[in-house]
């Protein structure tokens, strides 16, 4: 069930009227990555997310949206990384993925596509041009990743709280 709700949360997001590039897509690959004990269903977690919605929003050149795939990947591989962290890890490291993203998203729109010279001042040019979308990214990224684990953190507090027996079988690992 909390699949398909991050699978939700995620398509709407993408799909409702935000700010470019402020999504929980980031968050819920970091997410997916660290709570989900199937490293399988981590990683489809997200790409279900991206799949669906391109379906609603439109597929673009195939290189570039493989980059965009490929890079929540990566995120979901840190949330795995830092699994055995504390929960608040998940901020620095999502800021980690969004550098990620940025750098791998905007190497392919250079090397890809056809808006900047494929030299080095249009590789510069083509990172400047995306400073103001990864500012969003860092915004949402952070946002929805503290209230992500944040939620799932307080689950896991009261639900040892009211029941000693969940402790033992969440105890170092995690429950979904």
């Amino acid at each position: 069930m909390i699949y398909y709700i991050l699978i939700l949360l995620g398509i709407l997001t993408r799909v409702l009227p935000h700010s470019p590039n402020f999504t929980a897509v980031a968050a819920v690959a970091l997410f997916s990555g660290y709570y989900i004990k199937n490293k399988k269903i981590a990683f489809l977690v997200p790409m279900a997310i991206m799949l669906l919605s391109d379906w609603k929003l439109g597929f673009y050149q195939w290189q570039i949206l493989a980059s965009v795939y490929a890079s929540f990947a990566v995120v979901v591989l840190l949330g795995v990384l830092i699994k055995n962290k504390k929960w608040y890890f998940a901020l620095p490291t999502s800021l980690a993925g969004t550098i990620i993203f940025y750098l791998v998203t905007n190497y392919a729109v250079w090397q890809f596509g056809t808006w900047y010279p494929h030299t080095v001042t249009g590789l510069y040019e083509c990172m400047a041009s995306g400073i103001p979308f990864i500012k969003n990214s860092f915004a949402g990224d952070l946002i929805y990743t503290f209230a992500l684990f944040s939620v799932a953190e307080l689950a896991v507090f009261f639900a040892k709280k009211t029941n000693p027996s969940v402790a033992k079988l969440i105890a170092g690992d995690r429950v979904l």
